[in-house]
């Protein structure tokens, strides 16, 4: 089988799902085929909008994609851990909730395929593709079991929390809890630096998918963890002596992790992301781990350099803190602003931007539709009531005018008829629905309503015509063509 669209073991997968009736799983089955690239948009669209509805069970849904994940399959994997990621950053709470509650999670430390190996590399384009994503697989797992138990731990996901100077979570934080939450932020960060990946690694679609979003979190976790350094920074002086040897150690750890976060960034522009896109890392002066390092050493008793007075040294170190904190509040911005963008943050791949501009043409084209409805000109109007025979009565513009008889029985007698039923007529035109009238009807009313003079006058008319009918019968005599062909006095001769 090859990799070029849905397999075999794809479509007999979903149509068994679809025999029994079981629509959730088939989703699951669509979103993680065999098919190298990313899952589908419609599918995870589909799941995320599943996790929003009550009557869908969320433990069941983790569940399929853990099934999943068990796959011997590279592609089935890869592709079940970047729903679970995809779900986790824009489905409904309830689902990160359940993950950090259960003790399921991706036991995939151990993954390895050797499928593509064992068969000469053929079963898919590049060979050895199976062997070589095994170990990405691995590390992104563990990526996302860190952040389900960063979750369970508090409560709250990083990526999402409050960011800035004012409603910061972490930046208004006091300092017990900051020291608690950020080895909780790191543990998390280290896991998603662990992925390790260089430019020449992201070679199809599954892994690219996982590295943008792997990205994205990148952004909101370490704008998330500069606030809370920034935070750290400015209460360092006022802590005690075991709160100050924590922090420094956290401190230490973070000048660490920031070079990491450098390096993958320039990772991310290698591939192609706008370097626009990518925010700008501002690192604190050098001097101030050696003023943070002094203040540890005071509370602790031990000696400090004889060149500087406790004075001189208490103002060298705030005076450094503060250029730190003006650096690290730079990159906090950056990264704040490139978090807050929504350019990474879509569903689909499409810039909500372009997304916003395409609905509001649309919009102003349906309103400018709806204009032309609603008003339309009078020369069109009175066109319509003409032509709609629909219409429950005449036109004001035909409202004066006789009823056409198309068999013309009424023009027979059209004095008579006008004088007799000007009002009937009007009445009958709004019961029938094509207008045309009822011409016998229209007849027989009009002879009814004629005097005894007009009766005789009717008669002797019929007898004339009786009489010019005998003359035209055949007597035997001539030719039968003959029949219709009368004299001038053939009344007079009968």
């Amino acid at each position: 089988m090859t990799m070029a669209g849905q397999t075999i073991n794809d479509r007999l997968l979903a149509a068994r799902h679809s025999l029994a009736g079981q629509g959730l799983a088939k989703s699951v089955c669509k979103a993680t085929t065999e098919e190298c690239i990313g899952p589908k948009k419609k599918h995870l669209d589909y799941l995320v909008h599943c996790t929003n509805e009550p009557n869908v069970s969320i433990p069941h849904l983790a569940n399929l994609l853990i099934e999943r994940s068990q796959n011997a399959n590279w592609v089935v994997v890869y592709k079940s851990l970047i729903t679970t990621h995809h779900l986790m950053a824009y489905g409904n709470e309830r689902f990160m909730q359940y993950l950090a509650s259960s003790n399921s999670t991706f036991n995939l430390s151990s993954f390895l395929d050797k499928g593509t190996v064992q068969d000469g590399g053929m079963g898919v384009p590049g060979g050895r593709m199976g062997y070589d994503m095994s170990p990405f697989i691995r590390r992104y797992a563990k990526y996302l079991n860190e952040k389900s138990l960063s979750y369970r731990a508090m409560a709250f996901d990083f990526c999402k929390v409050k960011r800035g100077k004012e409603e910061g979570s972490l930046r208004n934080m006091n300092a017990d809890k900051l020291l608690k939450t950020l080895p909780v932020l790191q543990a998390q960060l280290d896991g998603l630096l662990e992925f390790d990946c260089q430019s020449n690694d992201l070679t199809n679609g599954v892994i690219n998918m996982s590295f943008m979003l792997l990205f994205r979190d990148l952004i909101r976790l370490f704008a998330c963890y500069n606030d809370g350094i920034i935070n750290l920074l400015e209460k360092y002086f006022d802590m005690n002596k075991k709160q100050a040897r924590d922090a420094l150690d956290l401190y230490k750890k973070f000048l660490v992790r920031m070079d990491r976060v450098g390096e993958f960034l320039k990772v991310a522009e290698n591939v192609g992301i706008d370097k626009g896109d990518i925010p700008d890392l501002t690192k604190a002066p050098s001097s101030l781990l050696d003023a943070l390092e002094q203040h540890l050493a005071t509370l602790e008793g031990r000696k400090v350099s004889a060149a500087n007075t406790p004075t001189q040294s208490s103002s060298y170190q705030r005076t450094n803190v503060k250029s730190a904190v003006s650096a690290l509040s730079s990159t906090s911005s950056a990264f704040g602003t490139a978090a807050a963008s929504s350019k990474f943050d879509t569903t689909n791949g499409i810039d909500e931007q372009l997304k916003a501009q395409v609905l509001a043409e649309e919009e102003a084209a349906m309103n400018q539709y709806k204009s032309k409805v609603s008003s339309p000109t009078s020369s069109g109007a009175a066109g319509a009531a003409l032509t709609n025979p629909f219409l429950s009565s005449p036109p004001a513009a035909q409202a004066g005018q006789p009823i056409v008889d198309l068999f013309g029985a009424a023009s027979a007698q059209p004095a008579a008829a006008a004088a007799s039923a000007p009002q009937a007529s009007a009445t009958k035109a709004s019961d029938d629905l094509l207008q045309l009238g009822n011409p016998f009807a229209d007849m027989f009313e009009a002879s009814g309503g004629n005097s005894g003079g007009n009766a005789a006058a009717a008669a002797g008319a019929t007898g004339h015509a009786g009489d010019g009918a005998a003359a035209t019968e055949y007597d035997g005599t001539g030719s039968p063509f003959d029949w219709g062909a009368t004299d001038d006095d053939g009344g007079a001769a009968n």
